[in-house]
Parts: C-alpha cells; sequence; structure tokens
C-alpha cells in the first residue's frame, strides 16, 4: 500500500516510519510545525529519518495553534509540568483536538500525493491523558477519512494496543538510532530526565532490555505510576 506517515520525530513516530517502510510504500513522510516547545528540537530528527530511508519529507506549518491554543506544550503556553507520563498534571500538555487537525491535514496531503494510506504512531501510553489518542476516537476519524477521501485513505495505526517499551523493541529490531529522535517537551539542549515525556521514555527502554542512548540533564529515580482512574459512574 502506497501511505504518507505522520512523523514528528519522536522515537513512535520515527519507528513508525521504519515500519511503514518496511511493510509499505511510504510515499512520503509529513511533520507539523503546530508552535511546540519542542518541536524545533524533534523535527529535524524526522527530515534526518526520512532522508535515511530515501523517503520525500513536507514540514506543514500550523503556528496558528500555537497563538490560538490554550497548552502549556505549546511555546506561548506555561512551565512543561514534571512526573509520570500518566499523572493528571500532564493533562497540561494536551493540545486541543491536535490529532484531529493533524490528520485532516495529512489526509489531504495522502490524497494529493496518491496515497492509500496514512500512517500515525499513536499507541496504549497516550490513551490515559490523550483523548485524540484513543481508539475510539481513531476509529471514528478513520472512518471519517475513508467517507471523505475519494481514494478511501486509511488510517492506520499500527502501535494503538503496544505500549512505548514494545515500540522501542520493535524500533531497535528495525534499526532504528533512537539517539536521533526526541521526547522532551521542554525542548532544551538535552532531554530534561523529569518531564512525562522523558519519564516515559526512560521507562520504555526499561522495560524493552534496552540501552539507552540518551543524554538526560536529571536521572534521578522514575516517579511511581498512578493508580488506575476509577470508572465514570452512570
Amino acid at each position: 500500500m502506497k501511505v504518507v506517515v505522520l512523523c514528528s520525530g519522536g522515537m513512535d513516530s520515527v519507528t513508525a516510519l521504519h515500519w511503514a517502510h518496511r511493510e509499505h510504500t511510504v510515499v512520503a513522510a509529513l511533520s507539523c510545525d503546530y508552535g511546540s516547545k519542542h518541536n524545533p528540537r524533534e523535527l529535524p530528527f524526522a527530515a534526518e529519518h526520512a532522508a535515511a530511508l530515501g523517503v520525500r519529507h513536507e514540514v506543514a506549518p500550523l503556528r496558528f495553534m500555537d497563538r490560538l491554543f490554550a497548552s502549556h506544550l505549546l511555546a506561548s503556553g506555561g512551565e512543561i509540568p514534571e512526573g509520570h507520563y500518566e499523572a493528571d498534571n500532564m493533562k497540561l500538555t494536551v493540545v486541543p483536538f491536535r490529532n484531529a487537525i493533524l490528520l485532516s491535514i495529512a489526509a489531504g496531503f495522502a490524497e494529493s500525493v496518491g496515497a492509500e494510506g496514512l500512517v500515525i504512531a499513536a499507541h496504549s501510553g497516550d490513551h490515559a491523558i490523550y483523548p485524540d489518542c484513543r481508539e475510539e476516537f481513531m476509529r471514528a476519524m478513520g472512518e471519517a477519512i475513508r467517507h471523505g477521501t475519494y481514494a478511501g485513505v486509511q488510517l492506520l495505526r499500527p502501535f494503538i494496543a503496544l505500549d512505548k517499551g514494545a515500540i522501542a523493541a520493535l524500533g531497535a529490531s528495525l534499526g532504528v538510532d533512537f539517539a536521533r529522535t526526541w521526547s522532551c517537551y521542554k525542548g532544551g539542549a538535552i532531554h530534561c530526565g523529569r518531564c512525562g515525556t522523558c519519564v516515559e521514555r526512560r521507562e520504555a527502554f526499561l522495560a524493552a532490555g534496552l540501552p539507552d542512548p540518551t543524554a538526560y540533564a536529571s536521572l534521578d529515580p522514575l516517579p511511581p505510576k498512578p493508580a488506575p482512574r476509577a470508572a465514570p459512574s452512570c
């Protein structure tokens, strides 16, 4: 299948790009510059991996999101919270309806370049905090994309049931150089080691039994995973 891959330059989407390159014909990799604090750090890695695979790379400029949306993830927002990736304070990093916007643009681009599929690297670790990464949303968005394109573009989410440790293991088997990926939401000179995405990255390599090639400003003990949330009452 001819596919477009949404690739931010993080370890999940870079692994998805390499997976898609093995399983499909990658027409292009698409990154989105929406004004996050870490966009300047991760986008060059997306370009680097696309070039290494001989894949066209495009960047969609979406800086209106930084101007109009409220999120600590954005350059216009507050400080990035620290702690576990599934902790409630990580909700401050939600960019409202981000994946719907990115997928809509990617779907239009995919149809324009003759692709039949669109790959996104959403995974199970995202489900606790980010509603637009959950399978219910992805299923609905996939149907909207299929019905809204003449090509019936399919939304592929190969990692939706995997955790980040499993993605790290898969990436290693595909030869991904994780030192050339970015996770830290703070977007500093090196990974901070303490924000939710750094914690998740550190946990992933431990879970996969892989050496972590990342330079961190802090290697403080990892915070405990929060207790599961109770189901809402009727």
